[in-house]
Order: structure tokens, then C-alpha cells, then sequence
């Protein structure tokens, strides 16, 4: 009998091709691993334990004439292969093959291992009506057994502002609103591409926020400085007397540079640590705005290399005004209940101060509509205008860069323009996408819009409703993104054009350097070759009996002859650019004259 057993699957006694079973007992999983539950699959009938059972018997009995099975001589084979690479190492949590999305309804999201997120989250829930408006302030533990209350019938739109990322946060946030898992889990990764996602009673919108921050430096690279001073101290005491005299020199000559040094070092120092994941800065142009650990450009959108992070952050031209621009992820659910949910990283008071103004007033729009939709399009439009500094910041940085190139061009400016360009073709590519997701929101059609035809109920992908003035209002905020697009890339062309000019003119002055030395070699090559003639030791040579002007009445002709023939070019191109502007000076001149004898005929 032979190692694998035929069987006949069909459900009638009618022969059918027969198929050969085979089964690798040791990759099998134990009981443990199965929780306790036994394993048994039926196929028409039959469990596969059965054949298990036939199988190992007939390996057993034929073992000793065929030798081991194929399957465990192929895999000794395997473990010679070689291992997959670890792709996620900051995302720990994350496994290949996983099943996607986080359950809000389970403890660790449906995973091994819980999300790695807990903070104290700064939460406001602000709850208003035409008539009334009710804003509360809630801690993590607070906003859970919030959330598990009803809502009271005289609101007709709510806010949830949650300022922080926190798992247990989210996970009541999720579980009361009934969230996608897999908005969730998006939500979570803070670094996703902007788009909108439409789910069946809820939306959820995710993109970049941008803003420009005043960088706090840190002093405690002046210690670095007090222990460079002692170990100067100690090696002045073994040096000569004619070492100190050349040390004190070089000290004076490298002065002012050590000291330019130094001032840029104190003004970033530590704020650009690669292994801090953040700086210390608070939102520039605020009053009484909050110090805040923030990423920037780099940081969010840098990759793993670290070194090169540091490098870009620390020759930004906005390091020398200490600033910086910050990114973070947004996250915004529009529920179909007429409820907003935003999750901010850090910057939720940016966009929470002038919103909380506008509800607070009666008579604003945001008030009166008790419209989720307009609300939404109020937090978009926040964080639009807080990436409108940071266009003027760049513009700046490029005047600057401009006046210093035109005035003396220099190949160290490539570095900064370099840096530039690259800062804002990231901060184009966060903001051109949120150009799209406005159009998928003013084109979405509302499934329960009355006298929608068949067409337009076909294209409805939720019931979650865009009002008309949302959509109105969506278009003012969809020309401020088309506005900061166009003036990045103008600003990223005219650094391109500032590289090229950079290289241009080194080029011209090169090219001037050589037209200069080759002008002198084509006057002294003529006077070098008679000088080297007449410097010959013949014995008889008529040449030798005359005085200076002999030489002189022979090499000024041949020098003019060699000078023509070699410049002829240059010459005939100068008379002939004299000639041409003689002729046009005259037409000028000719022409204006006409013309004041005209009007003085009028």
C-alpha cells in the first residue's frame, strides 16, 4: 500500500479521477494552539482525521522501503531560505496579513496587542442650538461615561474636539458613534494621504494640518561651551611660548566666524535633535499661544534617515529667523446624527478659539444653520488659513535668498535653495490634495434628498448629508487652496531659476577668466616666440650688432599680424555691434525729432 490513499469524493459510486492526499503531521497545529477545540473537517462525508489516521499508518509500514516522506525532505530545505525583512519597524503593532481595521468594540481593537496610544487628551464637547450653546471640558476618564449618556432633545448639533491621541478615548468615541474600523485604524496611523471616506451613516476626512511655529531653543548646549572653555584652559598651560603666539592669531582670524557660529548653534541648539521626534514651538503670530511639542516638514514626512532630518532643519533658511513649519494629521468624522468628531495631534486650540467665537454669536452663520456639514467646512477653512503664513514665510526666505544671490552669487547658496525647494514641494503635495477631497465633498449626493432621481440615488454612497450652503462655502475654501498652490509654485520656480542662475553666472565669470588669459597669450605669444628666437646662441647673426628699437621695428608687426588673424572674429563681431548701434541710435534720434515736430505742428 502505498504512502498516500485514493478516495473517491463523489457523492455517487460512479469512478472519478482520483487525487492523491498528503499531510505534513508536524506542521499541523497542536491542541494548545487551537484554544482546546479539536480540529475536524468533513469532505462528503468523510473527516480528515480519518485520513490522517490511514495516512500515518501507511507512512509507518513503508517507511522502511521508501525512506522519509517528500514533504519532510523538502523541508529541510526551507530553512535554508531566507527571512523576510522587517518593513514596519516604528509600527510594531503591525503584522502582514493581519486582518485590517481596529474594533472599537473590543479591548485591544480586535488585536494581539492594544494600540501603543495613551496621553491625557484636552476634550471639548460643545453642544448648541439657535438658541443656546453649551460648552464642556472633559479629561479621558470623563468623555467615556459621556459618551454613554443620551443626548438631550433640545440639541441640534454637536462638536467633539479632542485635542491628543489616546486609545481608550477613541475606543468610546467608536463605540458610541458606531466608527468604520477601518476609519479607525487610519485614524491611529497618523500618516495617511488626504481623502474622504464615505461609510453608511458617517464620513470620515482625513488631511494635513500646516502651520508656521517660533522654534524655543534649548540652552543647555551653553554646558558644551563651559567644558570646551576648561579643556582650552588645560591645553594653554602645555603650550609654548611660540605656540601661543601663533595660537592667539589664528584665535583672532577665526573670531568672528567661531562667533557667527556660535549665535546659530544657541538659536537652534537642541530644537533639531533627530531622536527627540519633535521640537518645542508654539504657533507664530498668536498671542498667549501655547508652548507645544510639534513636528515639522521633516519629521512627519522625512523617513527613517535621522541625519539626513537634522541636516535639512538645521540649513532651513527659516532656522535662521527661528521658525519652523509643523505638520500633523487631522481626523474628521461627519455623522449622519448631524455630530462632528475632529481628533487633532497637538494644534486643536488653533482652530477651536475662532470657531468657539463664531457659536458663541447668535447672529453667525455657523450658529444659525445648526448645520454638522458647515461646521466641518469651518474646521477645513481653519486649517487652510493657518497654512497662509507659511506661504508668506517662504516668500521671504526667497526674497532673501534672491537679494543675495543677484548681489553676490555664491555656489554655498544651492544648499539653502536646495532645502527650500524641497520644504515647499513637500508642503504642496499636503495641500493640493485637499483641493480634491473638497470636490468629493461638494459633489457627493445626499441618499435622502427629496425628488432625487434614480440616477442621483445610484451615485449616493451614504445618507450623511453636504448641505447646499456647505457646498457653497466649500467652493470659497477650494480658491484659498488654488491661491497657496499657485504662489508655491512660483516660489519653488523662482528658486529652480535661481539655482540655474547661480551656476550661470559662475559659468560667465569662468568663461570672462579664460577670455582674459587668452586675449594676454594671443599679444605675448608672438613677442615670446621672437624673444626666444633672437635669445639663440648662433655664432653669426646680423641681428646681434643692432641696439633695442631692432627688435622693437620687428615684433610690433608681427604682433599686430598675429593679433588680427588670431581676434579676427572678435573684431568683425564688434565693429559689426557698433555699426548696428550706431544705426539704431540714429533712427531713434530720427524718430523723435518726427515726432516733437509733430506735436509742435498740432
Amino acid at each position: 500500500m502505498s504512502g498516500t490513499e485514493r478516495r473517491d469524493f463523489s457523492p455517487s459510486a460512479v469512478s472519478s479521477p482520483t487525487r492523491n492526499v498528503g499531510f505534513d503531521l508536524e506542521s499541523l497545529p497542536t491542541a494548545p494552539a487551537l484554544d482546546g477545540s479539536a480540529l475536524v473537517l468533513h469532505r462528503h462525508g468523510h473527516s480528515v482525521a480519518d485520513e490522517l489516521h490511514t495516512t500515518q499508518t501507511n507512512q509507518s509500514s513503508s517507511s522502511s522501503k521508501r525512506g522519509p516522506s517528500p514533504s519532510l525532505r523538502r523541508r529541510t530545505t526551507r530553512s535554508n531560505t531566507f527571512r523576510t525583512v522587517d518593513m514596519a519597524p516604528r509600527r510594531p503593532e503591525w503584522h502582514p496579513g493581519q486582518e485590517p481595521g481596529l474594533d472599537p468594540s473590543k479591548p485591544d481593537g480586535g488585536r494581539s496587542t492594544a494600540p501603543l496610544l495613551h496621553e491625557e487628551c484636552q476634550i471639548t464637547v460643545v453642544d448648541f442650538s439657535e438658541d443656546s450653546m453649551v460648552m464642556r471640558e472633559f479629561n479621558n476618564a470623563q468623555l467615556v461615561d459621556f459618551m454613554e449618556l443620551e443626548q438631550e432633545a433640545w440639541i441640534k448639533c454637536r462638536w467633539i474636539n479632542i485635542n491628543g491621541l489616546s486609545w481608550d478615548v477613541i475606543q468610546a468615541v467608536g463605540k458610541s458613534k458606531k466608527l468604520h474600523r477601518l476609519a479607525i485604524e487610519d485614524m491611529v496611523n497618523v500618516n495617511n494621504r488626504t481623502k474622504a471616506d464615505w461609510y453608511t451613516d458617517h464620513t470620515y476626512i482625513v488631511m494635513t494640518l500646516q502651520k508656521l511655529v517660533h522654534i524655543h531653543p534649548d540652552y543647555e548646549s551653553d554646558s558644551d561651551s563651559d567644558d570646551d572653555d576648561s579643556i582650552e584652559t588645560f591645553n594653554r598651560a602645555k603650550r609654548g611660548p611660540y605656540r601661543k603666539i601663533l595660537h592667539s592669531l589664528r584665535k583672532r582670524w577665526e573670531a568672528p566666524k567661531k562667533k557667527a557660529k556660535q549665535q546659530n548653534l544657541k538659536s537652534v541648539a537642541g530644537a533639531h535633535d533627530p531622536t527627540n521626534g519633535f521640537v518645542t514651538a508654539h504657533t507664530d503670530g498668536v498671542k498667549d499661544a501655547p508652548v507645544q511639542k510639534l513636528r515639522t516638514l521633516q519629521r512627519y514626512h522625512g523617513g527613517p534617515n535621522q541625519e539626513r532630518m537634522a541636516y535639512m532643519e538645521r540649513h532651513s533658511p527659516l532656522t535662521q529667523q527661528k521658525l519652523a513649519v509643523s505638520a500633523e494629521q487631522v481626523s474628521i468624522f461627519l455623522t449622519a446624527d448631524n455630530t462632528v468628531i475632529s481628533f487633532f495631534e497637538s494644534s486643536a486650540d488653533d482652530i477651536e478659539t475662532p470657531i468657539l467665537h463664531r457659536l458663541s454669536t447668535p447672529d453667525t452663520i455657523l450658529r444659525k444653520s445648526c448645520d454638522a456639514s458647515m461646521l466641518m467646512q469651518a474646521i477645513i477653512d481653519a486649517i487652510i488659513d493657518l497654512a497662509i503664513p507659511v506661504t508668506f514665510a517662504y516668500q521671504d526666505a526667497i526674497g532673501s535668498l534672491e537679494l543675495n544671490v543677484l548681489t553676490n552669487p555664491s555656489i554655498q547658496h544651492t544648499t539653502s535653495l536646495y532645502i527650500v525647494t524641497s520644504e515647499i514641494t513637500t508642503l504642496r503635495n499636503f495641500i493640493n490634495p485637499i483641493a480634491s477631497l473638497i470636490s468629493s465633498l461638494r459633489d457627493h449626493k445626499f441618499l435622502g434628498r427629496e425628488g432625487s432621481s434614480r440616477v442621483d440615488m445610484a451615485k449616493a454612497t451614504s445618507v450623511v448629508k453636504i448641505s447646499p450652503m456647505a457646498q457653497t462655502y466649500l467652493g470659497d475654501v477650494e480658491d484659498h487652496i488654488v491661491l497657496i498652490t499657485d504662489s508655491l509654485d512660483m516660489l519653488r520656480r523662482n528658486a529652480d531659476g535661481m539655482i540655474d542662475l547661480i551656476f550661470n553666472t559662475i559659468s560667465a565669470y569662468q568663461n570672462e577668466s579664460m577670455k582674459q588669459l587668452t586675449i594676454v597669450t594671443i599679444i605675448f605669444l608672438p613677442l615670446s616666440f621672437l624673444t626666444g628666437y633672437f635669445g639663440m646662441n648662433f655664432t653669426d647673426m646680423p641681428s646681434v650688432s643692432n641696439n633695442e628699437s631692432y627688435f622693437w621695428k620687428i615684433a610690433l608687426p608681427v604682433a599686430f599680424a598675429v593679433i588680427c588673424f588670431m581676434m579676427r572674429d572678435m573684431i568683425a563681431w564688434w565693429f559689426r555691434g557698433a555699426i548696428q548701434r550706431r544705426g539704431i541710435s540714429r533712427s531713434r534720434k530720427g524718430r523723435m525729432v518726427r515726432e516733437a515736430k509733430e506735436k509742435r505742428s498740432r
